[in-house]
């Protein structure tokens, strides 16, 4: 099936570019090392794509919305119908996302993957698997099939974009409720507790930031699942468009396209994506530190290190938005500095001075 086909498509990154992308960096007019994380991110961008000089062309955030039955259990502040509200928003340009995307010159591709409503708008997708999951609280979030569904419409829809031109995708996430869900995830797979990696969501309160992490708890009791399969986590405590942002992650790494993940939601699905195929960890840039309780641990169970700290926790896609940024900065530091020689400039005990 097309899951198990992508999975096995996720290959290494290119030992020789990222050798070559290193003697170049460690050439230019500047001590080595001394632009730090973006030398790191140049590197890395050159092993995911095999050109050690590399550049971004065409730019996309898929955004995949779905909701969730554990709404019923009083763990948002927001309601439900946010969800699909929010839609046109994004593709008319006037949400979080549509501006700071705009910003980034990258398109929006809104995808409706299990939106409770029929969603009908131009420009969303429908590739509804179902509307909604299951309220994990009293039961399972969806079937197994479900699960392995969503995923592969992720790989459908960045697979689309990529064939379409893509050279670069962010993450961005859109559901009501999504919080809780992302937190069960990341208890089951990262074998944290609940307490440590539920926060407030939606700016809940209090006695609704304890009522979630009860519920949380409650999702793992009752449909106990299994660590070391992805796929029955996802199944029984996730939700359908972090299984989708799980395909977009794995559908990008087998075509060898970097992916800028967003905050707390879209981590949760890397964690996914990863325990499928750890190789997919190698095309991931994490973007920013959310201020979700519980993303620093997750971030930290994957190796990853984010660029970003400025307390931001609108998910969407906006922290990836603003990372892409940076990518391009990787990218022109590589390609448009010139090295010592280029310039006519030697070195001489760390200090650069004219020949």
């Amino acid at each position: 099936m097309l899951l198990e086909k992508t999975i096995g498509e996720v290959g290494m990154l290119h030992e020789r570019p990222m050798a070559e992308a290193r003697e170049r960096l460690d050439s230019l007019i500047k001590p080595p090392g001394s632009l730090g994380r973006l030398e790191e991110l140049a590197i890395q961008l050159a092993g995911i794509t095999g050109n050690p000089r590399p550049v971004v062309g065409d730019r996309v955030i898929i955004i995949m919305a779905g909701d969730h039955g554990v709404v019923a259990e009083g763990v948002s502040v927001a309601p439900q119908e946010i969800t699909h509200q929010q839609l046109p928003a994004f593709l008319n340009g006037v949400a979080g996302i549509g501006v700071l995307g705009r910003l980034a010159g990258a398109r929006l591709v809104v995808v409706d993957v299990g939106v409770a409503v029929p969603v009908d708008y131009p420009g969303v997708l429908n590739r509804k698997v179902r509307p909604g999951t299951g309220n994990i609280a009293r039961g399972p979030a969806m079937t197994r099939e479900e699960a392995v569904r969503a995923v592969e419409v992720g790989i459908e829809v960045v697979q689309e974009e990529i064939d379409r031109g893509a050279t670069l995708v962010g993450l961005g996430d859109m559901g009501i409720g999504n919080t809780t869900p992302s937190s069960a995830i990341a208890a089951a797979l990262g074998g944290f507790d609940p307490g440590e990696v539920t926060g407030r969501g939606t700016l809940v309160n209090d006695e609704v930031l304890q009522r979630k992490i009860e519920v949380v708890s409650r999702a793992l009791e009752v449909n106990r699942p299994d660590p070391a399969d992805p796929l029955d986590v996802l199944a029984k405590v996730g939700g359908l468009e972090i299984g989708g942002l799980a395909g977009v992650i794995l559908g990008a790494a087998a075509r060898r396209v970097p992916v800028v993940i967003d905050g707390f939601i879209t981590t949760a699905a890397a964690m996914v994506a990863v325990a499928l195929q750890p190789r997919a960890r190698e095309f991931l840039i994490p973007s920013h530190l959310s201020g979700e309780r519980g993303h620093r641990l997750i971030l930290e169970h994957l190796g990853l290190v984010p660029m970003l700290h400025l307390n931001m926790r609108l998910g969407e896609g906006t922290g990836a938005a603003l990372a892409m940024h940076l990518v391009e900065a990787a990218c022109r530091i590589i390609n448009q500095m010139a090295s010592f020689s280029e310039a006519g400039l030697t070195a001489l005990d760390g200090e650069k001075i004219l020949k």
